[in-house]
């Protein structure tokens, strides 16, 4: 936990720019009957009736300092779907960064060898180089800030049903398109100083 919350306390750069991952899934839900719209004297009725067409994964990049977020949707999120995503971020989003930080949850796709796994390993040696992952602990998912942009997300874009997943892609894309040009940043607060009080049932008490 000290470890993020240093993390988050420490200056960073263009050249070395913190970002936070993280994942989600959205199911894809179709109306059986299309929906009534509003009419005065009468709210708008939806259909309790819908089929399934299937979840995508979503995976959430958050540079909290700058202000800019990219958010996907893959059918699956296993060990090649984040490794093309990170790919993306280094190669496309901050190729000219040095190093980038990123945060994320200790699952067992977020790792360098899931890179290996992907690509041959000139490419995979090469993106490692530039990667520094910092690992949240376990419960404490809390401490990454892309889980506050995801949670955003699913309160302004995604709280209703979408069919198929190039209209998610399409909806994501104009929430983050909005949401980039306001630059909204997030000011964490929550220090290391912090955790040793508010959280310090969570320390090992050493006897004297």
């Amino acid at each position: 936990m000290e470890e993020i919350l240093d993390l988050y306390a420490e200056p960073h750069s263009a050249a070395e720019p913190l970002i936070a991952m993280d994942e989600a899934a959205k199911q894809l839900v179709a109306d059986m009957a299309g929906p009534v719209p509003v009419a005065p004297g009468r709210p708008a009725r939806e259909d309790h009736h819908y089929r399934r067409h299937g979840t995508q994964s979503l995976f959430c990049f958050f540079d909290p300092v700058r202000g800019w977020r990219r958010v996907s949707a893959r059918g699956h999120r296993a060990r090649g779907d984040w490794a093309h995503e990170v790919r993306h971020l280094l190669e496309v989003d901050y190729p000219h960064a040095r190093k980038v930080k990123l945060v994320c949850d200790n699952l067992n796709t977020h790792h360098v060898a899931s890179l290996y796994a992907t690509f041959d390993a000139p490419t995979a040696h090469r993106l490692a180089r530039r990667l520094e992952i910092h690992f949240t602990p376990r419960h404490g998912s809390w401490l990454n800030v892309a889980e506050i942009e995801l949670s955003v997300l699913a309160g302004q874009c995604l709280g209703r049903r979408i069919a198929t997943a190039t209209e998610l892609q399409s909806e994501i894309d104009h929430w983050v398109r909005d949401r980039n040009a306001d630059q909204s940043v997030v000011q964490w607060r929550f220090t290391t100083a912090d955790a040793r009080i508010k959280l310090r049932h969570l320390y090992p008490h050493v006897k004297t």
